[in-house]
């Protein structure tokens, strides 16, 4: 049994459940305000451990264009969540939808095509297993404790300029 977790695949899998939980808003089945917000918070979670853990700790010259263009990535999400959490969730085929659609193009190009195509594929060469894996319980370690204090509500805050970045 692993005693630890490839920091490249934890997130990979929080993009999966992400996916997931906006497939489940699409059908409309069950609770949509619960499954909102339970989206909202790990989307706000992963953003948040991305900003101030993993951003950080791969910051590289080959590296910091992409992780630059990703906090601005992250602003947009924050700010379309902003915008949702003001929404009517049981509105079916309105503005919440519109929105959710949006938001889930947004968090697929991110996720899929720039983060996991572009810069993943950078560090799984760059990084050894042990750094992964370091990284990885981590980034895990922050975002369970986060996950549990609701971070959906501090997303608003954080929507007037991207996240900070170290310089590489």
């Amino acid at each position: 049994m692993k005693d630890t977790i490839d920091v490249l695949e934890l997130l990979e899998s929080q993009h999966d459940e992400v996916d997931q939980l906006i497939e489940q808003l699409e059908r409309g089945r069950g609770d949509r305000a619960a499954l909102f917000a339970e989206l909202a918070d790990k989307v706000a979670a992963h953003a948040m451990v991305e900003e101030k853990i993993f951003y950080p700790s791969v910051m590289a010259p080959n590296t910091s264009e992409l992780l630059h263009e990703f906090v601005e990535d992250h602003l947009t999400v924050k700010r379309l969540l902003t915008d949702m959490m003001d929404m009517d969730p049981d509105d079916r085929g309105g503005e919440f939808d519109e929105t959710l659609a949006l938001l889930k193009d947004e968090l697929s190009r991110h996720a899929h095509d720039e983060e996991e195509a572009k810069l993943f594929p950078r560090l799984r060469r760059l990084m050894t297993e042990d750094e992964r894996a370091g990284l990885g319980n981590e980034v895990l370690a922050a975002f369970e404790l986060l996950i549990e204090q609701e971070p959906r509500r501090d997303v608003p805050r954080d929507t007037a300029e991207p996240a900070p970045l170290p310089p590489p």
